[in-house]
This record gives C-alpha cells, structure tokens and sequence, in this order.
C-alpha cells in the first residue's frame, strides 16, 4: 500500500485540496462539471484514502469521460497525490530530520556518492527491472532523484533534473542482459524473444516514468503545485494546435476527427426543409376530405426526393501549413467515409484533383507522400498563391461547384503578397449551396503580413478552426 500525505494541513484541509485539485483538472482542459466535483468528495469518503492507487481510481472513474483525459490526469494526480514510502497519518507530520521532506525511508544502504553509488544503484535497478516490482522501481526511482537528480538551480529554479539520474544510470544500456535473464536459455528470435523485448520495454517506461513523476514532484515543492501543472501537463489532443501538431499527435487526431466528420457531414448535407414528407399533394388532399365535409382533416403528401450530398473539399498543403495539411487530410479521409459525395483537391500555387488517394480505409500519412510525388500542385516556386490555384480550379473543374455542392476551404489565406484572387472565389461561393472557410491561424493575425483572410471573409464564411475542439465548436454551430 502507498499513498500520498493527507493535506489536512491546507487552509480547508482535506476538501480544500480535492477543490484545489478538480480545478487543476478543469484548466487542464478537461470538462469538469459541478455534479462531477460533488461525486468526487463522495469518493473520498468511501475509498481508504491511505491507498493511493484506490483514490486515483476512484476519482478517475468520476472526473473523466474518455480514455484520452488519462495521461493528463495522473499527472496532475502525481502532483496532488504524491506517492510516498511511509503514509502520513491524519494529525501526524513527516519526521523534520528527513532531509527529503517526503517522509521516505531509504531502501538501499548506500553511500554518500561517486561512481561507487551509480554503479551499486545501476545493480539495483537491474534487479528489480528483471524482477519487475513497480512498486520497488518507483522506490528506487526516489531515492535516484535524490541522490542522484540534483543539480545547480535552474533560471527558472529548479534543482532537480531527471536528465541526471537517465545520464548516471543508463537504463537503456541494461536491455541485453535483461533480456538474457528473462529468456532463460530460450532460442532467440522466436515469440518469447519479442515477448522479452515487449517486457523490457514497458518495466522500462514505468521506470522512466517514475523518475518523471519524482523530479515535478520535487520541483512542485520548490515552486508550487500550479506553477508545475501548467508546464507538465501536455495539452489535449483536442487542443493541440494543427500548425504544432507532432506525428505522435495524429494518432489521437484521427480518433478525434473521425466523429466530428460524421456529424460535419450530417450538417453539410441537404436539409429538408419540409420535414421528411414532400410537398402538399392538393389533389389528393381535397378527394379525401370530401369524407369530411370538405375539412381537410388529413393531409396528403408527394414522395420526397432525398438529395444526396455532394461536397468539394479545396486544401492547402504548402509548407507554411505542413501541421494543417495533416488535419485537412485526416479530415477529407474521414469526410470521404461518410459523404456519399467528395471530391478532394490540393494546391499550393496550382491545383489537383486528389480525391483518388482518398479510398475508403487509405492510409493518411501515405496519402500525403502521394500527394507529394504525384500530384501536380506547383506550377512555378512552390510557394502559396491563391489566386492561381483558384483560377486553376475554375478553369478545369468549373462544374465540380453547383448548387447541390458545399463548399470546403482549408488554409491560412497567406498569398505571398500575390493577386488573392477574390473575384474567383466570390463566383465559387454563388454557384454552390454552402461555403465554409477553416483558418488554422489565430483571428488576431488575419490580415497581417501577407494574410488575405479578413478580405477572403468578406466573401466567405471565415471560420478559425485551430485545434479539435474549435472544429467540434463549428459543426455544432454549422
């Protein structure tokens, strides 16, 4: 059993620190609502608050909605629940002459420092990675950061650094004979061999992880827990700006984009006006209420032809917006799994027609090396121009846009201080039933430098659409 020191000395102790730590969650970005916080002081009366891991559960399974909200919420929990050797006790303190301030007892018995204390906790380490103790790894984990993670302070003021304790221990360097222990004599190469290597490498990242853990919390102690939860805490993937977005991001982005394309594409599709009969059938209207006295007591209505929706995505993949080109991507793939009707084109300073690498089940991140080498979107330097790639498209593909289509642009509206081309898109925006415009830059840049977006928002919806969240905010007001 582990748990975190009950903050009983905190001004409103122990529910003052559950409060202190649902409004962490909420800034962190995940959507805590009042009957959410009341259910969590619940839980703390009918878990065993000395069992850390319990409580961590036991709030998880009220605080959040999705998997996803997992990491950054046992980041923060790590920051308000701090694990500790020796629970402290309702009423009781740590022991002051304990140098660390948590309360935990040294598990090994080594010296002061030096080569001969890295080695011996390098031996340490490679016994409970082949053993596989979690709890004994984070132990471990501690007393490293202690012994080993401290450095001169920091501008910023920290002291303790988990690049020190990594660097003084060299974990990845103990892979081999880990795997020789956990092998045991088997033939390698085989499936024990791949189910070692799997092993070695989650005992690996715990460990890792602890080391992680241990330095925010040492730092949040120096500092303050807040100070340290806004720069720990990694930004949800659905407020992950697309222009900063990393390859481990997409993963995550597609999960989140997928549903909010169905929906876009539910709300981009041919409304029935009318409800879902067609228009009044007079004729037979008037013969039946003659059994009425000539009241018109039912109504009579012709079939309704349902219209299926037709959708032109236009994407710019220029360098300026490599991040967005991903997001537009991943969106257009997902669109083409729920609209009856897409077609996808490219540009940069020419257009393309890219719906073909678009097939149902079509790999994203091969999608865009095909664009890259097959499609013909630079006619002259690579660089943005709208104003062609406008032209472009008017020009080869003028019956792709009517008043069936919605149209769909996606890109930063920086002309390269080139001809924006507004008379064209104007004419595109006429022609169809819908135009939409998502702008991955912030509103307080359009119009700066060479950006045409506040002029492009003259003749076409201009919406900012920077992360996930802003792009779920626009389908729910579309």
């Amino acid at each position: 059993m582990s748990a975190g020191p009950l903050p009983v000395a905190e001004p409103g102790g122990l529910a003052g620190h559950l409060d202190g730590f649902v409004r962490a969650v909420r800034e962190a970005g995940i959507p805590v609502g009042i009957s959410q916080a009341v259910d969590a002081a619940e839980i703390l009366t009918v878990v065993d608050l000395l069992d850390r891991e319990q409580l961590r559960h036991g709030l998880a399974a009220v605080l959040l909605q999705r998997a996803a909200q997992r990491p950054t919420y046992d980041v923060l929990f790590d920051l308000w629940w701090p694990l500790s050797d020796r629970p402290a006790r309702p009423g009781h303190d740590t022991d002051p002459s304990d140098e660390s301030g948590d309360g935990a007892d040294s598990t090994l018995d080594l010296p002061d420092g030096g080569e001969d204390l890295a080695e011996l906790m390098r031996a340490e380490l490679l016994r409970l990675l082949a053993d596989g103790d979690e709890e004994a790894l984070r132990r471990l984990a501690r007393e490293a950061v202690e012994r080993l993670g401290r450095g001169q302070p920091s501008p910023s003021g920290q002291s303790f650094f988990s690049y020190r304790v990594m660097r003084a221990l060299s974990p990845d360097t103990l892979v081999s004979r880990l795997l020789e222990g956990l092998l045991a004599g088997a033939d390698r190469g085989g499936l024990a061999e791949q189910v070692a290597r799997q092993t070695v490498r989650e005992r690996l990242a715990t460990f890792r992880a602890a080391i992680e853990a241990e330095v925010r919390r040492r730092t949040a102690a120096e500092k303050g827990r807040d100070k340290v939860a806004k720069n720990a805490v990694r930004p949800m993937a659905d407020q992950v700006d697309f222009l900063r977005a990393q390859a481990s991001d997409l993963a995550e982005l597609r999960r989140a984009v997928a549903p909010l394309a169905r929906r876009l594409a539910v709300r981009l599709s041919a409304r029935r006006r009318l409800g879902r009969q067609g228009r009044l059938d007079f004729r037979k209207t008037v013969r039946a209420s003659l059994a009425t006295g000539g009241v018109p007591v039912v109504t009579h209505h012709r079939p309704r032809t349902v219209h299926k929706p037709e959708l032109v995505v236009l994407c710019d993949v220029s360098g300026s917006v490599a991040g967005f080109s991903h997001f537009t991507l991943l969106l257009t793939q997902a669109l083409r799994e729920h609209f009856t009707g897409v077609r996808a084109f490219a540009f940069i300073d020419s257009t393309d027609e890219v719906t073909r690498f678009f097939r149902p089940g079509a790999d994203v991140v091969d999608a865009v090396q095909r664009i890259g080498r097959e499609a013909d979107v630079v006619a002259f330097d690579g660089h943005s121009d709208y104003g062609n790639a406008f032209d472009v498209f008017a020009d080869r593909w003028a019956g792709a846009v009517g008043p069936k289509t919605s149209l769909l642009v996606l890109g930063d509206g920086r002309t390269n201080y080139r001809p924006p081309g507004l008379p064209v898109l104007a004419d595109l925006v006429r022609r169809s039933r819908s135009a939409h415009w998502l702008n991955p830059e912030p509103r307080r840049l359009w119009g700066s430098g060479d950006s045409a977006a506040d002029r492009y928002g003259d003749v076409i919806d201009m919406v900012e659409c920077r992360n996930a969240a802003q792009l779920a905010e626009f389908v729910t007001t579309l």
